[in-house]
């Protein structure tokens, strides 16, 4: 009766610890991209603004929404996700208050400054590309960072699910569905661990290229 009691327990603590191993592994191996369109928000007070934003609507491929204060702005960045929000410079100089409510409210999106007097559509576009691109390295090694902790613990969860499970096994008398079942929990487990080892050879391998 004692064994079958440890044994039931044993098969318990396995269910328990595969459950959480399978939620770090659909987390682990859950795709990073994502078909969420992106816009661009320019906050410029000024009879050339629309003109502009059709300029860099056409060269970077996005839709380009317009606001001329920076009250507006803030509205529309609480309606929609943006990829990158172009100010002028001389509206956070005058408004220097309300500036701070919009970084409140720039969620993922990259904030480039410009002053529009002086700046050429071909300048403001050099430096939006600029701050999209270190916006999205960024993104990328923060990613990898998370990935490589959640890796980490997964293994760590994997090896005691594989350890439980071989210790309840162990016990003679079992019932043959309760040793099936931790015979599956096993094999799961085994799978997991092998995938893990895969995506740690080739992460390691992109990484030397």
């Amino acid at each position: 009766m004692t064994k079958t009691v440890l044994g039931s327990r044993s098969g318990d603590l396995c269910r328990v610890q595969l459950s959480k191993v399978l939620c770090f592994h659909e987390l682990y191996f859950w795709p990073y991209s994502c078909d969420s369109k992106s816009m661009i928000l320019i906050i410029w007070n000024s009879g050339k603004a629309e003109e502009c934003a059709r300029a860099i609507e056409h060269a970077m491929q996005e839709p380009v929404h317009l606001a001329s204060t920076l009250h507006e702005g803030v509205e529309r960045l609480r309606s929609g996700e943006f990829s990158a929000v172009v100010v002028d410079q001389w509206i956070t100089e005058a408004e220097p208050e309300p500036t701070s409510v919009v970084f409140d409210h720039l969620g993922m999106a990259v904030p480039v400054f410009v002053n529009f007097g002086i700046s050429g559509v071909e300048r403001i576009l050099r430096e939006l590309r600029a701050a999209l691109s270190r916006r999205g390295l960024e993104t990328v090694l923060a990613r990898h960072s998370a990935r490589q902790a959640l890796r980490d613990e997964l293994k760590d969860d994997v090896t005691v699910l594989l350890l439980s499970c071989g210790v309840a096994l162990e016990d003679p008398e079992l019932d043959e569905t309760t040793r099936r079942r931790l015979q599956t929990m096993e094999e799961l487990a085994k799978h997991i661990s092998d995938k893990l080892a895969m995506s740690h050879q080739e992460h390691a391998a992109a990484a030397g290229a």
